[in-house]
């Protein structure tokens, strides 16, 4: 069977930069080269230079597909899997099909020759990626309707940049490369400016930028490489969560400013060793604060903070490393040895170490009791140890005969204490041992000999050393205690961050494997589900995961938390010591309880569809006692009295019976014909299908039998709209505003052109609607203070509002000047046809 094909896409920033020219460039080339290269669909939009550039290269035909009587093409999917070609051409990812296609979407199209093993060449504009749709729309004024999948994108195996100046792709369009002659002038004023094409411009840079520089990782940790690579800057900022951090981040932001494109990483070191002291409110101060520069903010626990640092740097190829002054006072540098700062400079490799300087430099006091004692305290014990003896001697020796045994031994105890203090117990317990045999050869009569003569002397040797060893023993008792202290002190921090989590809204899975392999280091940390079981083996598959590689078997990872009976959290990178398992446990059962509460979640979206169903039945099942009733009420009585023997109806009756039956049919068949589309409309299923057209077209309907007043100024633009339910929509208006508007002063049609935006307004002179109710009017089956249900159930209105936005356009109500209520119908304009506009199958751009 063969494997799965390559995507190839050429990324757009705007229409007309040269998307389907280079790959059609590259189809020449690969033709050249002796592949099977065949064209599905290409859209040159009657450019000549994208036109010639299809000499040469075979053509799959077309597929003609009918819709609401007219002829549209489309990709012939069965044609091009059957002929099942090396590459295919298709161009224009986003497009939507016409109805009645295999898929709705291009894309999907894209992925079944994909699948069957074919690759493909395809193209996209920035504006049809769905995760910055809202984006665009907010720049360019026109939101996008048709979209295509961030991941389908990123799954390309080749993404390649058609970039052009904003000036240089504006000179294309002048010079008739792009647009017609007659669409230029309109191009060039609304969607293509300057402004527009340098933002849009700037995002395919960014987001093609984060893709690369995701692959970028991808390859580092696929080859084991840690060093630095400087393809951008990325600075990390180090928070204790003491007041100096604020200045921290500042610092860190305006370094990441000074480049384009720079990252800010704020991380912060839990310690288990007991060098924490972090306030968490602080903490979490200065978290909003890095999120508002843009940064992001993460949280590791390290045996050795510089070496989590530093660690944390590389895993994120960080290129700067902020760091705050020592808070330390000089006697603690010298008690504890060098700071963080010096150890991260001397171990930063390629990485370069910023020490800011803030106001609490210096002003530390004492080292307070750290938990458990460093290999450098160690070895400054043990140094000690050695070498405090050796300088008492030397001290005492030249006392001579001042001092006596008891003042020796008070001197060597100090000794063994200040040992203690900095080493702990072994060390304390080497200078007591050591102190006993200098004191014994030393000081004790007769000197120079390990004979003691004096009972006393013996008794006080022997005090010495079990005082000794009771003080040193006390001191590393402390520091265990200290520890353990410390350690809880850590994980509460880790669970309140977790905690904080939840209380934030942050519910994704993925976020949260995250933030365990960041906190205990890990590679990767993958949440598995286990699907079936068997007297042999069980089936396991992945819910979600973070980092690389992603575990397929629990059996694959380092570690396994069971998170309940059938969820377990897998972690891949080193063992987990007892109480981390403990707290990686809490973890996972959080982790359970998203899986089920996302369940849950998804359990209630379905439901809420039936529910609104369900109220939408019950409203209408009431419509349906008097409004369906009266008008088959009405039309059974016209017809059972003509269709009566009893009595004679005179032509005039007859006609007026008839009548009475034909306004009710019509009124029950418009009532069912809006109860049915308004289904359809809160279904998704209702078909619309749009194209220009001018608002002369929909008048015969609308204006049939109703006193209407028109006022179309002559030139309006072509909309871009389905005319079927754009009649709807006005007609309905009218009918509303026929109803509502005083005698003999009858509702006015007229139209406007704003930029890229062509309003109806349909005015009348009735009493208005009160600005607080105009959303209510909108709301189906509800009529604002009529209680005469023989006008209708209310549906009017809704159904307006529904059939303009699945158009793409929008329905709102204002105040008629002197009185009375417009409704404002806004619908795009044609003129910019090649432009995309919602609402509209497109022909690419």
């Amino acid at each position: 069977m063969a494997g799965r094909g390559r995507l190839r896409i050429y990324l757009g920033a705007a229409p007309g930069v040269g998307k389907t020219y280079k790959m059609l460039g590259e189809a020449q080339r690969r033709r050249e080269r002796g592949t099977d290269v065949v064209v599905g669909f290409v859209e040159t939009h009657g450019r000549e230079h994208t036109a010639a550039m299809l000499d040469g290269l075979e053509e799959v035909p077309r597929r003609i597909v009918d819709h609401r009587g007219a002829s549209f093409t489309e990709l012939d999917l069965d044609a091009l899997l059957a002929r099942r070609p090396g590459v295919a051409l298709v161009d224009e990812l986003a497009h939507t099909n016409v109805p009645g296609s295999r898929n709705a979407k291009r894309w999907q199209d894209v992925d079944e020759l994909l699948t069957a093993g074919i690759d493909v060449i395809s193209t996209v504009n920035i504006q049809h990626l769905e995760s910055i749709n809202d984006v665009v729309e907010k720049i360019t004024g026109v939101p996008q309707r048709e979209t295509v999948p961030d991941r389908v994108v990123r799954a390309a195996h080749q993404i390649e940049l058609v970039d052009m100046a904003p000036e240089a792709l504006r000179r294309r369009m002048a010079h008739g490369n792009v647009y017609a002659a007659d669409k230029v002038d309109a191009a060039l004023g609304n969607y293509f400016r300057i402004g527009n094409l340098s933002a849009l411009r700037e995002l395919a840079l960014l987001w093609l930028a984060d893709r690369v520089d995701a692959g970028l990782q991808q390859y580092r940790s696929q080859h084991d490489i840690d060093s630095t690579w400087e393809a951008r800057e990325r600075v990390v900022v180090a928070l204790t969560g003491g007041p100096e951090g604020e200045t921290l981040i500042r610092r860190a932001a305006r370094i990441a400013a000074r480049s384009a494109g720079g990252d800010l990483l704020a991380v912060h070191v839990t310690r288990s060793d007991g060098l924490t002291g972090a306030d968490p409110a602080r903490l979490a101060q200065q978290r909003q604060l890095v999120e508002s520069l843009g940064g992001s903010y993460h949280q590791v626990v390290g045996e050795d903070v510089p070496d989590a640092l530093l660690a944390f740097a590389r895993a994120e190829n960080a290129t700067q490393l902020v760091l705050g002054g020592s808070r330390r006072s000089l006697l603690s540098t010298l008690l504890t040895g060098p700071g963080i700062g010096a150890t991260s400079i001397r171990e930063s490799g390629d990485i370069d170490v910023h020490i800011v300087t803030h106001s609490q430099m210096g002003r530390g006091r004492l080292p307070k009791a750290h938990g458990s004692l460093s290999r450098l305290r160690l070895i400054y014990g043990f140094s000690l140890a050695v070498l405090l003896p050796a300088l008492l001697v030397l001290a005492l020796d030249h006392g001579g005969d001042t001092l006596n045994l008891t003042s020796n031994v008070l001197a060597f105890l100090f000794a063994v204490v200040v040992v203690a203090l900095v080493g702990g117990l072994w060390p304390a317990m080497l200078a007591a041992i050591a102190g006993t045999v200098v004191l014994n050869w030393f000081f004790t009569p007769p000197t120079r000999s390990f004979t003691i003569t004096e009972p006393n002397n013996a008794l006080a040797l022997g005090i010495f050393i079990l005082v000794a060893g009771m003080v040193s023993s006390v001191v590393d008792r402390a520091a265990r205690r200290t520890r353990q202290a410390a350690r809880s002190a850590a994980e509460s921090e880790t669970l309140a961050t977790l905690a904080g989590s939840v209380l934030r809204g942050e519910t994704a899975l993925p976020a949260l494997l995250e933030r365990v392999r960041e906190a205990f280091g890990m590679t990767s940390a993958c949440l598995m589900e286990r699907i079936d079981t068997d007297e042999l083996t069980e089936t396991w598959r992945p819910i979600a995961s973070a980092g690389t590689p992603t575990c397929r078997r629990p059996e694959d990872g380092d570690a396994e938390i069971p998170g309940r009976d059938d969820l377990v959290l897998v972690l891949q990178g080193r063992s987990l010591a007892a109480d981390e398992r403990r707290l990686v446990g809490a973890f996972a059962a959080h982790a359970a309880a998203l899986v089920d509460r996302a369940r849950l979640s998804e359990a209630a979206a379905e439901a809420k569809p039936l529910a609104e169903a369900d109220k939408l039945r019950t409203a209408l099942l009431r419509a349906v006692g008097h409004d369906l009733r009266s008008p088959l009420a009405s039309a059974k009585a016209s017809v059972t009295s003509l269709r009566s023997s009893d009595v004679q109806w005179s032509r005039a009756e007859r006609d007026e019976l008839l009548e009475t039956a034909d306004e009710s049919l019509d009124r029950l068949s418009r009532l069912v014909d809006n109860l049915l589309d308004l289904s359809r409309l809160q279904a998704g299923v209702l078909p619309v299908f749009t194209r220009p057209m001018a608002l002369d077209e929909i008048l015969p309907g609308v204006l049939d039998g109703t006193e209407v007043a028109v006022d179309l100024p002559p030139g309006l633009p072509l909309v871009e709209a389905d005319p079927a339910l754009l009649e709807r929509v006005v007609a309905n208006l009218l009918a509303n505003a026929v109803r509502y508007s005083p005698p003999g002063r009858g509702p006015l049609l007229t139209g406007s052109s704003l930029g890229d935006v062509v309003e109806i307004r349909v005015i009348d002179r009735g009493p208005g609607i009160p600005a607080e109710d105009r959303d209510r009017v909108f709301a189906p089956f509800q009529r604002l203070g009529d209680t005469d249900n023989t006008t209708g159930v209310g549906l009017g209105l809704a159904l307006a509002r529904g059939l303009a936005e699945a158009m793409g356009g929008s329905l709102r109500p204002e105040d008629t000047p002197g009185g009375g209520l417009t409704m404002v119908v806004s619908m795009p304009s044609a003129t910019m046809s090649d432009v995309p506009v919602p609402g509209r199958l497109e022909r690419g751009a």
